[in-house]
């Protein structure tokens, strides 16, 4: 987007991450222990996520990558471990996504609020797993191409195993959008080499965004933070969890949520739009005034909290202004992929789309299920079960079913 950020606005994003970084990789090879490491935070915070050892909703921490004025060690403390004092370089917010194969429309969601990725892979299984490719063509389906390749758990293979792994790595991005990445080796367990990630990460490429466009929030979380026996004068309002893609957000503005609140009547569900007022916005651990699209982002709304709890608004939009009408009928430009990835059997051509077929859409963070109605050459039409927002452009991810289990076939452009 055009660029017309001013110097005043820049200062006042200081208190803002300026990137977006998503964590994605297979299942178990050291992702929220990754995410620790860079940033003090323990994302698995849900009970189930604590008893089966798993990413199952998207995780959010944050952090002020340093570098020591002395020995030049990337850190982020305040003072490097020489002793050297360590200068703020950037200040960043982070994604954790799911691995697991069931989860996969989570993990299309978390890549919706991205910038760019931390590509993970242990280099103490074999090379590579089920979902290492689909993960890849996820963030390709998104239009996230700004990718570090993080090499983990090389502390649990010998030194020719690492070498190899690294080599498999090289040839395995060959011709995809992560071929010019670097490959950064790891030992996230024992907090190994972590400043040559952070290293990595002060040199991606921060995103310009127009903040003079009106004001679109995507909403990947919406939970209740007040816990039981809150008192009534001291409950907050619902939450809202996600990234402002454009615009600006102030506290007091009023703003609308769509496709809103899902509400059944006489069997048949209806989508009313809401519409409360911001309370308070947050970034990490800065309470802001005023909000830039700029890394995650937690807004305070006057909503009850029965309304957002459980990520009851996730996949939504919220805006100032008044937001698209809601679509059940949404209209593709399509990419399929080469064949099926992620699943056991391998080499399994992907087929045209056909009329009477049902896909699994991303829509940036919401996720619907849509029946083929019309299939021409590289363009469908499809009619939608969960209504979205639409807006002309955006990268939508396509799942067919395969063997009882959705796997990423392409990408669509919304026309």
């Amino acid at each position: 987007m055009k660029k017309n950020n001013t110097q005043e606005e820049k200062n006042k994003q200081n208190k803002q991450p300026i990137l977006n970084i998503g964590l994605v990789g297979h299942i178990d090879h050291g992702k929220t222990t990754l995410l620790y490491q860079l940033t003090g935070v323990w994302s698995d915070k849900h009970s189930e996520e604590l008893r089966r050892g798993i990413t199952i909703k998207l995780g959010y921490a944050d952090a002020s990558i340093r570098k020591c004025e002395k020995c030049n060690v990337f850190t982020t403390k305040t003072t490097c471990k020489c002793g050297g004092k360590a200068k703020e370089i950037i200040y960043v917010s982070f994604v954790d996504a799911p691995g697991h194969e069931m989860l996969m429309a989570t993990m299309l969601g978390g890549a919706a609020i991205i910038d760019a990725a931390l590509f993970v892979i242990a280099a103490n299984e074999p090379f590579p797993q089920p979902q290492t490719k689909e993960h890849l063509l996820a963030l390709e389906a998104k239009g996230i191409n700004q990718i570090i390749i993080v090499q983990n758990k090389l502390d649990l293979v010998s030194e020719e195993q690492a070498i190899a792994q690294y080599e498999k790595i090289k040839t395995f991005i060959k011709g995809t959008i992560a071929e010019s990445t670097s490959i950064v080796p790891v030992c996230a367990q024992q907090g190994i080499n972590i400043s040559g990630v952070l290293e990595a990460i002060t040199k991606l490429k921060v995103q310009e965004h127009d903040t003079k466009a009106k004001a679109l929030f995507l909403i990947a979380r919406s939970f209740d933070v007040n816990k039981p026996g809150t008192a009534p004068e001291k409950l907050v309002g619902g939450i809202l969890g996600g990234s402002l893609k454009q615009g600006k957000l102030k506290v007091g503005d009023e703003i609308e949520i769509k496709p809103g609140l899902a509400v059944k009547k006489h069997e048949k569900t209806e989508y009313k739009t809401i519409k409360t007022k911001i309370l308070g916005l947050r970034a990490g651990i800065n309470k802001l005034q005023e909000a830039f699209p700029s890394g995650s982002l937690a807004i305070e709304t006057a909503l009850d909290p029965f309304m957002t709890k459980a990520d009851s608004l996730a996949g939504c939009v919220a805006g100032t202004d008044t937001l698209p009408e809601i679509i059940y009928k949404i209209k593709l430009k399509i990419t399929l992929f080469k064949e099926i990835v992620g699943a056991k059997t391998k080499n399994i051509k992907i087929e045209p789309l056909r009329t009477n077929e049902n896909l699994l859409l991303s829509v940036n963070t919401a996720t619907t299920v849509g029946l083929i109605t019309s299939a021409h050459d590289n363009q469908v039409e499809i009619s939608l079960k969960i209504p979205i927002v639409p807006f002309s452009g955006d990268r939508v991810g396509i799942a067919r079913n395969y063997q009882g289990h959705w796997r990423l076939i392409g990408w669509g452009e919304i026309i």
